[in-house]
């Protein structure tokens, strides 16, 4: 009985796919185009295509508000009448 309850637990650990923060580092390597052959087989064999969108357009969301943010930083330091 042992036996089948470890082996349940085998194959819910596959089905379950790569995991919140191997999804983040393969996304965020696809920013930077830097993701090993060995990682984009794991990624395609395993994880969901939904979850690489969700993490993709948080990491989207965070790089356009910290572009935003050093640009309203840049023109509120800077000296009056330049520009």
């Amino acid at each position: 009985m042992e036996e089948q309850t470890n082996s349940r637990e085998g194959e819910t650990g596959e089905t379950e796919g790569i995991g919140f923060v191997n999804v983040m580092k393969s996304v965020f390597a696809a920013f930077f185009g830097v993701q090993s052959n060995k990682n984009r087989e794991r990624d395609f064999s395993s994880g969901k295509f939904v979850h690489f969108l969700i993490a993709g357009i948080i990491l989207l969301l965070l790089f356009m508000a910290a572009v935003l943010g050093a640009v309203q930083y840049m023109l509120a330091t800077a000296p009056a009448g330049v520009g």
